[in-house]
């Protein structure tokens, strides 16, 4: 099918190992993940350059030392650690292709906007709810600059010699193991979409007609 072959496919997502970036602030909305004016594009691609845009850089479009994804190791994470409330404001999805591009692919937090958490799985990125004292936990290795270790297969993170259980939807979590974004579960069932479509064109042939 053409669809099949002109789209981004999502990728599969069973672990991830990386220095966690951790950016406690509350209610980062997703005007400040992805701005307005960066969402007239329908690409995926390339919006990670202007992620966080109003903090990551001055009025000059230059970086910004102090902020935390403008500094090494963590302008490489693929592990965010926020405040709560994370994703709210605006349903854009542009806000999880920021993220993807940047290459985060998963977010930790205490608590999500309901639509944003719902993108990520669509997106492929890992939404993960903990409490506050265990994202404390976890901001320590953010600051010590340690690599923490994430399994979905198990629904665990490993810091150090700890571990922490998380919980995912199990259809939710089946869609990231399986890199299954809305279009591959609808080819999923191509053989009965066209079964349908042949039937339908038997009983009601000009609905088909240009």
């Amino acid at each position: 099918m053409m669809l099949e072959s002109i789209r981004i496919k999502m990728q599969k997502f069973n672990s991830l190992k990386s220095i966690p970036a951790y950016l406690p602030i509350v209610n980062i909305d997703t005007d400040m993940i992805i701005p307005k004016q960066f969402l007239k594009t329908i690409k995926r691609t390339g919006l990670g350059k202007n992620l966080f845009f109003e903090m990551r850089y001055d009025d000059n479009g230059n970086e910004i030392k102090d902020f935390v994804l403008n500094q090494n190791p963590f302008s490489k994470s693929k592990i965010l650690i926020a405040g709560k409330n994370f994703g709210c404001g605006s349903s854009r999805e542009h806000a999880p292709w920021a993220l993807l591009d940047f290459g985060i692919t998963c977010v930790i937090s205490s608590s999500f906007a309901d639509i944003f958490y719902s993108n990520c799985f669509k997106n492929g990125i890992l939404p993960i709810i903990l409490d506050d004292e265990k994202i404390k936990e976890l901001s320590e290795y953010a600051n010590r600059k340690e690599e923490i270790s994430i399994d979905l297969s198990e629904e665990k993170i490993i810091y150090g010699n700890s571990e922490v259980n998380f919980k995912i939807d199990s259809f939710k979590k089946k869609c990231l193991l399986e890199g299954l974004d809305d279009i591959a579960l609808s080819l999923k069932r191509s053989d009965k979409i066209q079964t349908f479509e042949n039937d339908l064109k038997g009983r009601k042939p000009w609905i088909f007609n240009d």
